[in-house]
């Protein structure tokens, strides 16, 4: 492993780790704050997801992308490939170990900070047809705005977008917008306002993975040619860091040999 995967993939597990923690802290502290008011618990939860996420964007999105989900790595890996831009198939591997590590080691950081037990399975189903629907619908919009906006130069906007996007998406998709499988799989450790119970899981992630394909077939019959920004999901590659920069290059110079 070379040390710039090393680095980006730290960068995906810190990054990510942080965000279910903004996700479960702020659901907590909405709970506690707000406990007979379920609506304002998720505009409370909702504001501080948004501004998080963009926030971890900036910070982390210059070393990897700041991807944080394995539906964003797996469209940068399948509509780069032809191309010979985006993640490679053992890129794409160690961000979604990274991502998935990172969102359990988020949960378990919140509920120690709110001096709960580590590990509190959650009881909440969230297991209903409408419910994979909204899953599926939040993934493609996602899916959609983050390689529109690489595809039409407009990348540097992703951390005010995608924070904008999921904010809203809370509010307009039945499921409330986990649009991420490791995010799915680290709520499952809080049994808090975020949690989702361990046997509804599946269903959540399948629901994901359908929005990531029609995500891609929409990208694919509206850019045809949005492999070619993949190296620009979420960073553009001329903003990334110096040492990231390297390995695309050293990476593309082999492909060409």
């Amino acid at each position: 492993m070379t040390i710039a995967l090393r680095r980006r993939l730290l960068a995906e597990f810190t990054g990510t780790a942080l965000l279910v923690t903004a996700v479960v802290g702020s659901g907590i502290m909405a709970a506690t704050l707000s406990p007979a008011d379920v609506g304002l618990q998720l505009l409370e939860n909702s504001i501080a997801t948004a501004f998080a996420l963009g926030t971890l964007i900036l910070i982390f999105g210059p070393v990897s992308g700041a991807h944080f989900n394995p539906v964003v790595s797996a469209a940068d890996w399948l509509l780069g490939r032809r191309a010979g831009t985006g993640l490679t198939g053992r890129d794409l591997g160690g961000y979604v170990a990274a991502q998935v590590a990172g969102a359990v080691a988020g949960s378990v950081l919140a509920n120690l900070m709110f001096d709960l037990t580590a590990v509190t399975w959650s009881g909440k189903e969230r297991a209903a047809g409408n419910l994979w629907l909204g899953e599926v619908v939040a993934t493609t919009g996602l899916i959609l705005l983050v390689f529109a906006l690489a595809r039409s130069g407009r990348a540097p906007v992703a951390p005010a977008a995608v924070g904008a996007y999921i904010g809203a998406a809370y509010w307009f998709t039945s499921s409330t917008s986990f649009a991420n499988p490791a995010v799915t799989v680290g709520r499952a450790f809080t049994d808090t306002f975020a949690g989702i119970a361990p046997a509804s899981v599946p269903g959540f992630v399948v629901a994901q993975i359908v929005g990531l394909a029609v995500g891609i077939g929409l990208l694919t019959a509206l850019y045809p040619d949005a492999g070619q920004a993949a190296d620009q999901v979420v960073v553009p590659t001329d903003d990334r860091d110096p040492a990231l920069d390297q390995h695309l290059s050293t990476r593309t110079a082999r492909k060409a040999s």
